[in-house]
């Protein structure tokens, strides 16, 4: 497929901007450029076409089923996108004085406010604009509260081995020394591992819960206890929240402060890389410390604030509001009811592809799981020489997206599959069969799937060169200079 810039023609255009019926105002010179940009000159039905194609060459959620393992990859209501477009959302200022965008502040308050509810938390922030940023923003709470007690010997968070690894990279650069802890046989934080890792220098735990097994830790509330006892604080990666909304709340296990996946529990857009959005609750004991500023009601008007000993702003303005409208918009549509309902059927879908894979996958932690199982490849490569990474190309064979690869690193050869609660068992069922089929071509046929995938546009790429010599940047041929004529200059 042709680059837009390939495409262009000189002279070609589709621009259908009326004639400008106002004098022409240009900066100053100084600030101008001295060459034109290389925009490419393309007509309107190739510009629209070239995007359709692109657009055909993505797969998303919209075109099949997309189980990646700790992604929550669940379909986005449409509704969420038509309300999120409101005028009174979309064509709002965040410079505009907070008597005018009463509406905006009394969205975000709102959605604080279940949040916090959801979470068992007592205030919120809407600021962190993705996951790993709310992680480090709780961090940072968690380093201003024991500064400001005059604890500056806590300098270490603890992280079990199943953790996210954006965990030890934000503890890292929130200035903090990690501290790994294993798991025990049944996939849980190992007790005796933690007791022995805190001590004085314990500033946290960071920790998930639905862990990235997918399975929920029954150790939960001892291992909190351990944390507090040894003067830490507990912090929760909601990552993994999507299995227990409604049902359990993480303020109630233990925790101190919670980061949220607005893209992931709360069915927003994840966009690429962006915009995503990672609120973070706390407890009253950290509420001083939040990122200025927050949404108070006070005298029957909203109005923003700075908290008392405020870490700073994490991002301009307010945080994502386009997708703080869509999360509440989701919320406010599943109800009490509906919420915890969305956890039920995650739970289910999960356990019910598990049992059919089961018994020909190699399951190290059979369960029951709550929204993700990991399997072992690890069996199946010693046998069929076919691995995880095989299976996984394969996949996209069938029109589906492939689980999660390697990840957790505590299972070498894993494939981690959450199918959410949006899908039906009917998708379920063509995932198993597609599964299935896989397994016994590796005892078949093991070489065809070292090349898989084998009907997508674009086959197995060179992986090791790409990531050694990767192509990022596409430069234009300079154009062929007519020969100098005889006698000129």
């Amino acid at each position: 497929m042709n680059l837009i810039f390939e495409l262009s023609k000189p002279g070609r255009a589709s621009s259908l901007l009326p004639e400008c019926d106002v004098p022409a105002a240009f900066p100053d010179e100084r600030f101008c450029r001295a060459k034109a940009p290389n925009l490419p000159e393309v007509a309107e039905v190739d510009l629209d076409r070239h995007y359709n194609h692109l657009a055909d060459e993505a797969f998303g959620v919209c075109d099949g089923f997309y189980p990646l393992g700790s992604c929550t990859m669940k379909y986005n209501p449409r509704i969420n996108e038509e309300i999120a477009t409101l005028p009174g959302f979309a064509d709002i200022h965040p410079l505009q004085p907070a008597s005018t965008v009463q509406g905006a502040l009394e969205t975000m308050a709102l959605t604080c406010d279940l949040l916090a509810e959801i979470t068992g938390m007592d205030a919120v922030t809407l600021q962190p604009a993705a996951g790993a940023h709310g992680e480090y923003t709780g961090l940072l709470l968690i380093r201003a509260y024991h500064k400001a007690a005059g604890d500056t010997a806590r300098t270490t968070i603890i992280v079990p081995d199943s953790a996210h690894g954006t965990n030890p990279a934000t503890a890292s650069m929130a200035g903090f020394d990690t501290v790994n802890v294993p798991s025990n046989e049944q996939g849980g934080v190992d007790l005796d591992a933690l007791r022995a890792a805190v001590g004085p220098d314990t500033a946290g735990l960071m920790l998930t819960n639905p862990n990235t097994l997918g399975l929920f830790d029954p150790n939960i509330l001892e291992i909190c206890a351990i944390v507090h006892e040894a003067g830490g604080l507990c912090y929760y990666d909601g990552a993994n929240l999507n299995p227990i909304m409604g049902i359990v709340r993480p303020g109630d296990m233990g925790f101190d402060c919670v980061h949220l996946n607005l893209h992931k529990t709360f069915s927003t857009p994840h966009g690429g890389g962006g915009p995503g959005s990672g609120p973070v609750g706390c407890k009253e004991h950290l509420a001083a410390f939040l990122p200025t500023p927050v949404v108070e009601e006070r005298d029957g008007a909203y109005v923003l604030v700075e908290p008392e000993h405020s870490i700073g702003r994490m991002k301009s303005f307010y945080g994502n509001f386009g997708v703080t409208v869509r999360a509440l918009a989701y919320i406010l549509a599943l109800g009490k009811e509906g919420i915890p309902q969305a956890a039920r059927t995650a739970v289910l879908n999960a356990n019910y592809l598990m049992r059919k894979l089961e018994d020909l996958y190699t399951m190290p932690y059979p369960g029951p799981c709550m929204h993700e199982f990991v399997m072992d490849l690890g069996p199946l490569k010693e046998e069929t020489g076919a691995s995880a990474l095989d299976v996984a190309k394969r996949f996209l064979d069938f029109g589906m997206h492939p689980p999660t690869m390697y990840f957790p690193l505590i299972v070498h050869e894993a494939l981690m599959v959450e199918p959410t609660e949006t899908e039906s068992r009917e998708t379920l069922d063509a995932a198993a069969e597609a599964f299935r089929a896989i397994w016994h071509e590796a005892h078949e046929n093991a070489e065809a799937l070292h090349s898989a995938p084998l009907t997508t546009r674009i086959g197995r790429p060179d992986e090791v060169q790409a990531a050694r010599k990767p192509v990022v940047r596409w430069t234009p041929e300079e154009p062929e200079r007519p020969a100098a004529q005889e006698g000129a200059e």
